[in-house]
């Protein structure tokens, strides 16, 4: 096991040495999740993101749900590190075929979901299983949107190139896109997406952040939400 400190080192994470391994994407999904008392995440790996997330809203309670249950043992050895366990807890199921326990409604619902589709999978089973979604992006968004308390949110941070497969999946109202461009004037790689459930706000592009300056060092915003805590405001 490797750790890796997030969050200017207020998270330290250990994570598998092969498979997948969360980063940036994680840290920008949990600085898009807004206030509220309960939070749900799908496909929670080694807990990185709601760790990034309780660290930030320090009353949050977070449920995290991960199909492994060898990373969901790691993920809560991760909260008992970070003395995030009393609020921050991980456990093992499918999203498909949740336990009676977690078909509830929380506040906000976030996912990092498998989002590439067609093409070579990765040689090491998990992180195959963390990145080849075979079809499934528009489940998990559903699955994310059952969970979701009325005017709640649901977010997700997704590969640009699949927006348009996520908001056919999404309702027509009340959701919000966020780019994420590696430089000025380059293509979007990465995308955050939220869904205000019962909301009838019209669709919302918004302005997008750049992630690094031409000499490779990231830009001030981005500085600031990968470093101090600051939010990345989609409302």
């Amino acid at each position: 096991m490797n750790s890796e400190r997030f969050l200017g080192g207020r998270v330290i994470a250990r994570q598998p040495e092969t498979g997948f391994r969360a980063g940036l994407d994680a840290v920008m999904l949990a600085a898009a999740v807004p206030e509220g008392a309960t939070a749900l995440e799908l496909g929670a790996g080694a807990g990185t993101a709601s760790l990034c997330l309780a660290a930030r809203l320090k009353t949050i309670a977070v449920t995290g749900l991960e199909i492994d249950p060898e990373l969901v043992q790691l993920a809560n050895e991760n909260a008992a590190a970070n003395r995030m366990g009393d609020r921050v807890r991980f456990s093992a199921a499918n999203i498909f075929a949740l336990p009676l326990e977690f078909k509830r409604e929380f506040d906000c619902v976030f996912l990092n979901p498998p989002f590439h589709g067609e093409g070579q999978a990765p040689p090491d089973p998990g992180r195959a299983r963390a990145l080849m979604d075979e079809g499934s992006l528009p489940g998990w968004l559903e699955a994310g949107m059952k969970r979701v308390i009325s005017g709640g949110t649901m977010t997700a941070i997704l590969r640009a190139d699949r927006l348009n497969e996520a908001l056919a999946a999404l309702p027509l109202t009340g959701v919000s896109a966020l780019p994420l461009w590696p430089r000025a004037g380059e293509a979007a790689r990465r995308v955050v997406v939220q869904a205000r459930k019962g909301s009838g706000a019209p669709f919302r592009l918004l302005p997008g952040l750049v992630l690094h300056e031409e000499t490779g060092a990231y830009t001030a915003a981005a500085d600031a939400i990968l470093r101090s805590e600051s939010p990345l405001a989609l409302g």
